[in-house]
């Protein structure tokens, strides 16, 4: 992999982690497109900026990740725990899903799911509108509907989101506890990968790993803060559309 290469994945993990479009389903495309291998390395750069977009959740919430906080972190462990235990269970199953089909048809799914959602919506069932004020029910629910995120094209922000908001958190509030969420479940799976595929640094381009990772925070920590923005003012229509058309183009390409 050279910088070249690794400034555009980064981009791309950056943008897509946090937003519900799927960050797995845009890197194999990115990945194909690019002629980069699906190999031990590219893994082992995957993980280096997925720290660092855990890193950048981790600077935007710093005021979060408090012992003051507690009773919030017990929240997200509860909806951790769902995904850790299903994703332990079933991941030679999960393997066999990453194919560019099934990405392509879990787009269309939720992008239909986002619509029916945003269509349903009502602000006034959704009183939840901090992120501490969620329930262990709810962060449940929410731990629930991200096991879906597991079928590669999901997207775990889009399945966290849409399991918030069916749960009666606002639209903010479901982002930002899918934000504060993605700390444990990527800080998990990314040690899983680390201690799985650490022999293969040795042989990393390292000027393209730290270029990735700087590039993969800078625009992470943009693109959350310009996220919050969005849902001020805006709903999760268009991303339910694009997801959709994203899913069609991919169909017709395969």
């Amino acid at each position: 992999m050279d910088s070249f290469q690794a400034i555009i994945i980064g981009i791309i993990e950056g943008i897509t982690e946090f937003l519900p479009i799927s960050s797995t389903g845009h890197m194999i495309v990115a990945s194909e497109f690019l002629g980069v291998p699906q190999d031990a390395l590219t893994k082992a750069y995957e993980v280096i900026i997925q720290f660092a977009a855990i890193l950048a959740v981790m600077l935007i919430y710093r005021d979060k990740i408090t012992f003051k906080k507690i009773s919030l972190w017990i929240k997200l462990f509860i909806a951790f725990l769902p995904l850790a235990i299903v994703g332990f269970l079933f991941k030679d199953t999960i393997k066999t899903l990453f194919n560019v089909e099934t990405v392509a048809w879990m787009f269309i799914i939720g992008g239909v799911v986002f619509l029916i959602v945003e269509y349903l919506y009502s602000e006034k069932e959704h009183a939840v509108h901090d992120v501490e004020q969620v329930s262990m029910k709810q962060a449940l629910a929410v731990g629930g509907a991200q096991i879906f995120s597991l079928i590669p094209g999901t997207s775990r922000a889009g399945a966290t989101i849409i399991g918030g908001m069916l749960a009666g958190l606002d639209r903010k509030s479901a982002a930002e506890f899918s934000f504060l969420l993605a700390i444990p479940v990527m800080a998990a799976v990314s040690g899983y990968d680390l201690l799985k595929h650490y022999e293969e640094f040795a042989h990393a381009n390292w000027q393209a790993f730290a270029i990735g990772f700087v590039v993969a925070f800078v625009v992470a920590y943009a693109t959350i803060k310009l996220f919050l923005v969005y849902l001020q003012r805006f709903t999760f229509v268009p991303f339910g559309i694009y997801r959709i058309l994203f899913g069609i183009l991919l169909l017709t390409i395969i």
